[in-house]
């Protein structure tokens, strides 16, 4: 089974999701992203293109790589894993350090007009209950994704997260 595997703002190809996916055998398409070098709009566009030449059997995406698995699931009707998404990326990373400008901005707003109808219950998401980076997971993650696991003492890495077993039940 292929996975397009998406990391997190300021992460590496190489993170928690990718170890465990690669130890579970499967086939995985990691990408090292800049986020600070490429804005939203060309990032999309290059992972998109990614999806369709790759033809994965998912996508999995943590933290920003989140954001970009969920609209990516959302316009292709893909399935995707989240791992404490960042589903309010102009709200999140500003405090990480990314700059935000007036392009930015827009652009992440546009990739976010996503709705809980364009989901079609192909995405499911793992969130740690105690995720110190992204605090909003109550009132937004789980409003729009309606299979989410919560694990109650859980953080914003992912290698505090079952993600084996997570990836086990989820990814068939």
């Amino acid at each position: 089974m292929k996975i397009l595997n998406i990391h997190g703002y300021g992460g590496s190809s190489e993170n928690s999701a990718c170890l465990v996916l690669r130890e579970m055998n499967f086939e995985v398409i990691s990408p090292q992203i800049d986020y600070d070098l490429e804005n939203p709009n060309i990032i999309f566009s290059n992972l998109k293109k990614i999806a369709e030449e790759e033809r994965p059997d998912y996508i999995v995406g943590t933290s920003l790589g989140g954001f970009f698995a969920f609209r990516i699931a959302s316009c292709t009707g893909l399935r995707a894993v989240l791992v404490n998404p960042c589903l309010r990326p102009c709200e999140t990373l500003p405090e990480l350090g990314y700059v935000l400008d007036e392009t930015r901005e827009r652009e992440f707003e546009l990739l976010s007009d996503v709705t809980k109808k364009t989901v079609h219950g192909n995405i499911t998401a793992i969130i740690g209950g105690r995720d110190e980076v992204v605090g909003y997971h109550e009132t937004v993650t789980r409003k729009i994704i309606e299979d989410c696991t919560v694990i109650p003492n859980g953080r914003h890495s992912g290698g505090t997260l079952p993600l084996k077993e997570f990836f086990g039940e989820k990814i068939l």
